[in-house]
């Protein structure tokens, strides 16, 4: 799944890549810390970022 993705995405390709259904929910993952790269008016989401994120927010329930 990595491969098929560039190093640092752009908003659309880290939709796909979070598995995330719409923009709206996105920019809250960037409000709640997820790393944007900010270059002029392009923002760029490095998989590095995207999986660090996802990785903080992985909760291991105990039974």
């Amino acid at each position: 799944m990595k491969n098929e993705f560039p190093k640092y995405m752009k908003l659309a390709q880290a939709l796909k890549y979070l598995n995330v259904g719409s923009y709206s929910t996105l920019y809250k993952l960037i409000d709640d810390g997820l790393e944007v790269i900010s270059i002029g008016r392009s923002k760029r989401i490095s998989q590095e970022a995207a999986d660090r994120y996802m990785e903080a927010k992985t909760v291991n329930k105990k039974h």
